[in-house]
C-alpha cells in the first residue's frame, strides 16, 4: 500500500523544483527573506511590472516534510505569470500542518513586505490550492480591504469544521463496522501505529465483498468520488466495483492519513477534539451522499443488510467535541459569506479529498449573506485533487481578471473556459503521467456538486 506521507513529500520536491527552474528564471526581481514569526517568503517581480501583485497560498504540508516558501502552484504557470508582467509573493507559514491562523498573519506580513521592498500594487489577487483555497478565502473575509480579486482552487471551502466533521463520520464508520472499535478516531496517542492498524484493517476488507461495501459506506459518508486517476476517464456511473476500488485508493493514499495519523496535531492546536457526530443521523446522511445508490447496490451483492449496518452506526457510543477547540477551528476558518470583491473558485469534480460539495456550501454561505453577484464557479471534469493543467488555471485567471478590470462576469462559461485554455497551445495544455508530459486537452463543463453533507458557517451558530 502506498505510503501517503512519502507521496506527500515527492510531490512537494518535484513542484519546488518546477517552480525554480521555470518560475523564477522570468523574473526581474527575485526577493527572499524572512519574516518576524520565522515563516520565509519570496517575492518575484517581472521587468516593466503591470502592477498587479498575485499572492499565493499554499495547501497542507505534513509536519516534518521540507517548508519552503514557493509563489506559484506550478512551473509553467509561474512563468506565464511573470512573462505577463504579474509580480507573485508567497510565505512558507510559520509552522507546518493545519497552519491556517499562522498562515493568515504570514500572508499579510507578505503584502507588508512587498509593499516596503518594492512598492503599492494597484490589485492584489489571492490564490492557493487545496488547504491554500481554504486560506485564500479565509485571506479575503478577514482582511477585505487588502485584496482585489481572489481565485481559491480545490478548496476546502466548506470550512474547517465541516471537513473534519466528515473525516470524524468516515472514521467513525470505519471503527464501528470495520476495525471492530479497536482504532482511536480521537485523541490519539500513537498515530502511527493507529494508521498502520486502520491501513491493516482497510487492506483486509478490501479483499471481501462484505469489506468493499463497507468501505463504500464509509467513503460515502464523506462524498469520497469513485474517481481517482487523472489521466483515466470517468469509470461509468454503474460501474460500482471500480468506483469503490478508486474511492478504497482514496482513503488508503488520502483520508486515512487525515483520519488517523493528522488528528492529533490538529487537536493539540485547538486544544482539544473539534469535531462531534452527536445527534447526526446517518440513515439521513447516506441518502443525501452522492454514492448512496452504489452502496445500496454493493450491500445487495455482497449478502448484506444495509439496514443492520445503519442501526449499528446509531446504536455505536458518539463523540462530542469541546467548545474551546470547535471556537479555534471556526476561527481557522469557516466563511460568513462577506463577500466584497470578485471570487472564482475552480474544483475538480473527481476530487476524493476535498469533494466538490464544499463548493456547494461556499455557494450557499454566500448567498445566504446576499453576495451572489461576487462569486462564479468552474468545474475541471477530471479525477485527482487539484489535478488542473497550467492552461485551466491560467484560462480560469483570466476569466477573473475580465472581471477585476471590466467589472463584469464574461468569459467565465465553461465553452468559453475551454477555448481560452486551448488557445494557449500545447505547452500548457499537459500534466505528467509517471514523470512525462501528456498533452491534455481543457476539461471544462457545467457542475452542480449535491449539498455537501455537515455544513457548518456562520449560519450555524
Amino acid at each position: 500500500m502506498p505510503n501517503a506521507k512519502n507521496c506527500a513529500i515527492l510531490s512537494l520536491v518535484a513542484i519546488v523544483l518546477v517552480i525554480i527552474l521555470c518560475g523564477s528564471a522570468a523574473a526581474q526581481q527575485h526577493l527572499t527573506g524572512t519574516l518576524p514569526s520565522g515563516a520565509t517568503y519570496v517575492i518575484d517581480v517581472p521587468a516593466n511590472w503591470n502592477r498587479i501583485l498575485v499572492l499565493y497560498s499554499h495547501g497542507y504540508n505534513v509536519p516534518g516534510n521540507p517548508n519552503p516558501a514557493y509563489d506559484v502552484g506550478d512551473g509553467a504557470t509561474g512563468y506565464y505569470l511573470l512573462t505577463n508582467r504579474y509580480a507573485l509573493a508567497a510565505s512558507s507559514y510559520s509552522t507546518t500542518g493545519w497552519a491556517v491562523h499562522e498562515a493568515f498573519q504570514d500572508q499579510i506580513s507578505v503584502l507588508d513586505v512587498f509593499q516596503s521592498l518594492v512598492g503599492s500594487p494597484a490589485h492584489t489577487i489571492a490564490w492557493g490550492h487545496s488547504l491554500g483555497g481554504m486560506i485564500t478565502a479565509g485571506l479575503i473575509q478577514k482582511y477585505p480591504d487588502r485584496f482585489s480579486a481572489a481565485l481559491p482552487m480545490c478548496g476546502v471551502v466548506g470550512g474547517g469544521v465541516g471537513l473534519w466533521n466528515e473525516f470524524l463520520d468516515q472514521a467513525f464508520a470505519f471503527n464501528v463496522l470495520v476495525a471492530n472499535k479497536t482504532l482511536q478516531i480521537t485523541g490519539i496517542t500513537d498515530p502511527a501505529t493507529n494508521l498502520n492498524n486502520a491501513e491493516q484493517f482497510l487492506g483486509a476488507a478490501q479483499s471481501t465483498p462484505q469489506g468493499r461495501a463497507r468501505i463504500a459506506l464509509v467513503a460515502a459518508l464523506g462524498d469520497v468520488t469513485g474517481w481517482v486517476d487523472p489521466s483515466l476517464p470517468e469509470p461509468a456511473p454503474t460501474d460500482y466495483a471500480t468506483r469503490e476500488t478508486n474511492q478504497f485508493v482514496w482513503l488508503a493514499n488520502a483520508n486515512f492519513l487525515f483520519m488517523f495519523y493528522l488528528r492529533p496535531e490538529l487537536e493539540t492546536r485547538a486544544g482539544g477534539n473539534p469535531s462531534w457526530n452527536t445527534g447526526v443521523n446517518y440513515t439521513h446522511q447516506l441518502r443525501h451522499s452522492s454514492s448512496y445508490v452504489e452502496v445500496q447496490a454493493l450491500y445487495a451483492a455482497a449478502g448484506l443488510n444495509l439496514a443492520s449496518d445503519l442501526s449499528k452506526l446509531a446504536n455505536a457510543a458518539r463523540v462530542a467535541s469541546d467548545s474551546a477547540a470547535v471556537a479555534y477551528l471556526s476561527d481557522n476558518v469557516i466563511y460568513n459569506g462577506q463577500l466584497t470583491i470578485p471570487v472564482l473558485t475552480l474544483h475538480t469534480t473527481g476530487d476524493g479529498l476535498v469533494s466538490p460539495e464544499n463548493e456547494r456550501a461556499y455557494k450557499t454561505t454566500v448567498h445566504h449573506a446576499l453576495n451572489d453577484s461576487f462569486l462564479r464557479q468552474a468545474f475541471v471534469h477530471r479525477g485527482g485533487h487539484c489535478t488542473f493543467t497550467p492552461a485551466e488555471t491560467i484560462a480560469a485567471f483570466q476569466a477573473l481578471n475580465i472581471r477585476l478590470q471590466t467589472g463584469k462576469w464574461t468569459g467565465f462559461g465553461p465553452t468559453s473556459l475551454n477555448n481560452a485554455a486551448s488557445a494557449l497551445g500545447s505547452n500548457y495544455n499537459v500534466m505528467y503521467v509517471n514523470g512525462n508530459p501528456v498533452y491534455t486537452p481543457p476539461q471544462f463543463e457545467q457542475f452542480q456538486p449535491l449539498n455537501f453533507l455537515r455544513p457548518f458557517d456562520a449560519f450555524s451558530q
